[in-house]
């Protein structure tokens, strides 16, 4: 397989974590979105999750066709980024099962991070919108 089609699968495969999150939120899901922030204590949690929506969905969708391709990459790595520090902050919980989901999900946001950072480097590759 060509490095083109790999970035091509890779920008599908990071696609497929945000865009139905960020669709699932705007078709229904924005009021419980908002809740959880709230309950997190951050300000004007309903701006939030509709911020959360314009990142996952209108991000999500812009890397996968490659549209400013290495801008979406970092604006999804910053998200993530904050994503696992506010929402998966393991280290301040005292449930075991919290703990330990919470670690995954703050290590896979990590990673995603890792990943997102690469995409931003090398860009989205022959088979982007940003190429044609």
């Amino acid at each position: 397989m060509n490095k083109d089609a790999v970035l091509l699968l890779g920008r599908i495969l990071v696609a497929i974590l945000f865009v139905p999150a960020g669709w699932g939120k705007l078709m229904g899901g924005l009021a419980g979105t908002a809740g959880y922030i709230a309950s997190k204590g951050l300000p004007m949690p309903g701006v939030l999750a509709a911020g959360a929506v314009v990142v996952e969905l209108g991000v999500g969708l812009a890397f996968l066709v490659g549209w400013k391709g290495r801008w979406a990459a970092l604006i999804l790595a910053l998200f993530s980024l904050v994503a696992a520090l506010l929402f998966h902050n393991f280290w301040s919980m005292t449930d075991a099962a919290a703990i330990s989901s919470n670690r995954i999900n703050f290590y896979k946001n990590i990673a995603m991070v890792g990943g997102l950072l690469f995409a931003y480097v090398t860009g989205p590759g022959r088979y982007s919108v940003d190429r044609a």
